[in-house]
């Protein structure tokens, strides 16, 4: 039985939309996230895919606690991260780290490599000077990167370098979490294979958690243990990456299959076209949101919103038509 690391329960996020520039009143709120539940279990990697605008970045925000919650609850090793404070929320901070999809404007352009990973280092731990270097050493190392390196500007870097050193950053605390929001996105595809597999490699040595965000389903597939698949706010199916790749049961993860790129230029698939445009998180529609875009939709779908539900062992998903 995996042990859990993290739990989101019931987790929103409504963005207040306001009108007025003197006596400002709220006239709505944008849905980011509207009620999802998942677990992260230790040492694995949870993909978090769908289109641009369905609530995945925003889910990694309040992990971080870049955002507020609503409502809902996020439990980090049993303990309610909205409620902590003082020494625990230094230490919640330390154990859930970040990297980011732009490696351009992610580093400080006028700090050195080495000032940049041993920052959180210095912030946290009363450690000496040689103490700090070595560990310095030792990250860039553990990233593929030369350890004089460390004397260096980002700008003296590549794209996938730089994206290395945001990774020795992340680890310098240590941390049980390592939140990547579309970490290779921005690189060359050349590139994109070689910081993956050096993520992987990380994990399998430390045993760090990943939470992948991405839309990318090749990079999804070939990195994540379960994926999460998400549709304007809510969670629409969750499955371990080898079943929901070979049995998609929600029609939208179908539909982002059959248009994702195939693994092999001999297989042949037929493409879902979906209908229309993703309809606003201000004003989602009734029941299940993606019921206006549906090829399986049925009068119940308008009705009421269908529950995540478990149909076989590990393998989730929220549709009437199931």
């Amino acid at each position: 039985m995996s042990e859990i690391l993290l739990e989101a329960m019931d987790v929103k996020k409504h963005f207040p939309v306001t009108k007025g520039l003197v006596l400002m009143k709220q006239v709505g709120a944008i849905k980011a996230v509207d009620g999802i539940s998942f677990t992260i279990n230790k040492g694995e990697t949870f993909g978090l895919v769908g289109e641009s605008g369905c609530g995945k970045t925003t889910t990694s925000r309040l992990i971080l606690l870049l955002e507020s919650i609503t409502s809902g609850t996020i439990f980090f090793n049993g303990k309610d991260i909205t409620q902590l404070s003082g020494t625990e929320l230094k230490k919640y901070r330390g154990s859930v780290q970040a990297v980011f999809q732009d490696p351009y404007s992610s580093l400080s352009p006028r700090m050195r490599v080495g000032g940049i990973i041993a920052e959180p280092i210095v912030v946290n731990h009363a450690l000496d000077k040689k103490a700090v270097k070595e560990r310095v050493a030792e990250l860039l190392e553990l990233v593929g990167l030369r350890s004089d390196g460390a004397e260096l500007y980002p700008h003296e870097f590549s794209g996938g370098q730089r994206q290395r050193i945001a990774v020795a950053r992340a680890l310098a605390l240590n941390p049980s979490l390592i939140v990547l929001d579309e970490p290779v996105s921005a690189l060359d595809v050349s590139i994109r294979a070689q910081v993956m597999n050096l993520l992987h490699d990380i994990q399998q040595k430390t045993g760090v958690t990943y939470l992948l965000i991405a839309h990318d389903l090749a990079v999804v597939k070939h990195m994540s243990n379960r994926i999460g698949v998400m549709y304007l706010g809510k969670l629409v199916e969750i499955a371990e990456s080898e079943e929901l790749y070979s049995n998609p049961l929600h029609p939208y993860t179908q539909a982002l299959l059959s248009a994702a790129l195939p693994s092999h230029p001999d297989d042949q698939r037929e493409e879902i076209i979906l209908p229309g445009e993703v309809p606003s998180p201000l004003n989602p529609p009734p029941g299940c949101r993606f019921h206006p875009r549906c090829f399986q939709y049925k009068p119940e779908c308008a009705e009421s919103e269908p529950p995540l539900i478990e149909i076989k062992s590990g393998h989730w998903v929220a549709c009437h038509t199931t």
